[in-house]
């Protein structure tokens, strides 16, 4: 399972945008880590490194390895359309982000522990790989069981803005995955050309 434990101020900083958690802390220093803060003097970033940040950025957004995310960007470049477009529609359509979409979870990596931790059905059947790719019409839903926990009940339908994608019932915690996104309406702060540049070196 891809999950990063590290102290998540310090990604918010390296970007300089609150992609892990609230990045409520980046109004007290948005200084990227390491000694001297502002005063240290940095080189120019080589297009190459530029690039790299970019994919580095998309993969602690969406919670996912080297290896998976190479393997999304194979699928999204065999399929009709831009190259870019689509390894974000990829993405989204990925189970544990739905879940994240929905509301069921405050963040992905919760999302993520709902579907490894077996609280997640997909057309009635329960998953718990949370890469799962989903299609459109799929229906996604708590388990029995865990619609009767206090705790879960507690997260779901959190402050999560609502997405055109995605439908949730907050009262019967179900909800379907309409369609894949366009770029445009995906809030995600990912410059994905530049992702498809490095690859295609």
């Amino acid at each position: 399972m891809a999950r990063y434990t590290g102290p998540k101020n310090r990604i918010c900083r390296i970007f300089g945008e609150p992609i892990l958690g609230s990045g409520k802390n980046l109004a007290k220093n948005s200084n990227p880590p390491g000694m001297h803060g502002t005063t240290r003097k940095r080189k120019t970033q080589s297009e190459y490194a530029i690039q790299l940040k970019e994919k580095q950025k998309a993969k602690y957004t969406y919670g996912v390895l080297e290896k998976q995310f190479r393997n999304v960007y194979v699928e999204a470049a065999r399929l009709k359309g831009a190259t870019g477009e689509n390894l974000i529609k990829l993405l989204e359509a990925r189970l544990d982000n739905t879940v994240y979409r929905m509301g069921i979870a405050p963040t992905r990596p919760a999302a993520r522990q709902l579907v490894s931790h077996k609280h997640i059905m997909v057309n009635g059947n329960i998953v718990n790989i949370p890469s799962y790719s989903l299609k459109p019409g799929d229906v996604i839903e708590l388990k029995p069981k865990s619609k009767a926990s206090d705790s879960i009940k507690s997260i779901v339908g959190t402050k999560n803005p609502k997405i055109g994608w995605v439908e949730f019932n907050e009262k019967e915690f179900k909800g379907t995955f309409i369609t894949h996104p366009e770029r445009e309406n995906v809030p995600e702060n990912i410059k994905e050309q530049l992702i498809v540049e490095l690859y295609s070196k």
